[in-house]
């Protein structure tokens, strides 16, 4: 039989893994004419997840899990998973049930109508503020006019990936991660399926604004040099007004002899360049900082005890 692997990061959702795993129990025995494995990777947890997937490993010889030595983030826990999957198809699912696993036969069903990548659409969103929702949309939009490879909006991670999609993914070893934006960039045959987004089960999320917009700049910067282009256009046309301007003061000076406006003009043009500047700079120092950190070749994770489904062993990777 084939088997289907479902990859779910884990940080800190002690709160919601019990409902998780009836549901995911649940869709396995109703599911009979495929193997199923449930794959954890505890992303460095500081509450009982990991006792938690521990037990559920001992009961239940589907679940697999990887505990990292630390948190790493869920960008680095979902590369992690991939590499050690071993099913024909896998489904990537938060923890959170946010996502509804009762929809993972309907992207079975898509699968092996033969498309690689079937991924989940959100027709509505429960549980989130309007300014999230409205960020989320403009980010979208935002890195769909920079990139030249097509983005989808409101999708996140949950999806089924053919196995041929996740070795692709895997030879991306980068340590500054949007794997949003590599599940476009890779290609292959794409299917939507809607959806209707709940609430999370229990526990808060992980996510605040500040790594949002992290994540976002993650994204940017790794599948586009838009950002420096555009600071270069902003630069010429900059120097271009100031020029003009400069010349302005000249011929007025020389043939109508008034007086220059002084300090307030002066100083308004002053702080408008040194603005541009820094920000130039600073988008500059985005990229140079990612290289900086490419350039290092650390591990993405490491990996403290890994347990397959049969026996438990320590390692490092």
């Amino acid at each position: 039989m084939k088997t289907i692997s479902i990859l779910i990061p884990a940080y800190n959702e002690e709160a919601v893994l019990d409902k998780l795993f009836i549901r995911l129990s649940k869709l396995a025995n109703q599911e009979k004419e495929y193997d199923f494995e449930f794959f954890f990777v505890n992303d460095g947890s500081r509450d009982k997840t990991l006792e938690i997937i521990k037990d559920y490993a001992e009961k239940d010889t589907r679940v697999s899990y990887v505990n990292f030595s630390r948190n790493f983030g869920k960008e680095i826990a979902m590369i992690a998973g991939l590499d050690h999957v071993r099913g024909d198809a896998t489904v990537i699912i938060d923890a959170d049930l946010q996502d509804p696993p009762e929809l993972i036969p309907d992207m079975i069903k898509l699968w092996e109508e033969g498309y690689d990548d079937v991924y989940a659409k959100r027709r509505s969103r429960e549980g989130e503020t309007w300014f999230k929702k409205t960020t989320s949309k403009l980010y979208y939009k935002s890195l769909q006019k920079v990139t030249n490879i097509p983005i989808q909006e409101d999708t996140g991670d949950f999806r089924l990936l053919d196995r041929r999609v996740v070795e692709a993914l895997k030879l991306f070893r980068e340590s500054q991660r949007n794997t949003k934006a590599m599940f476009s960039w890779v290609g292959f045959n794409k299917k939507e399926i809607l959806y209707d987004r709940d609430p999370r089960a229990a526990g808060e999320t992980k996510w605040n604004y500040v790594k949002l917009i992290n994540l976002a700049i993650d994204g940017i910067t790794s599948f586009t040099t838009a950002p420096l282009r555009i600071s270069t256009v902003l630069g010429v046309i900059v120097s271009v007004f100031a020029f003009l301007y400069l010349l302005f003061l000249v011929i007025r000076t020389t043939f109508f002899g008034t007086d220059l406006a002084g300090y307030p003009s002066m100083m308004a043009v002053i702080l408008f360049l040194g603005g541009v500047q820094l920000l130039s700079l600073g988008i500059i120092g985005e990229y140079i900082g990612r290289i900086f950190n490419e350039t290092k070749y650390r591990p993405l994770y490491l990996v403290e005890e890994y347990h397959n489904g049969k026996a438990t062993k320590k390692a490092r990777n």
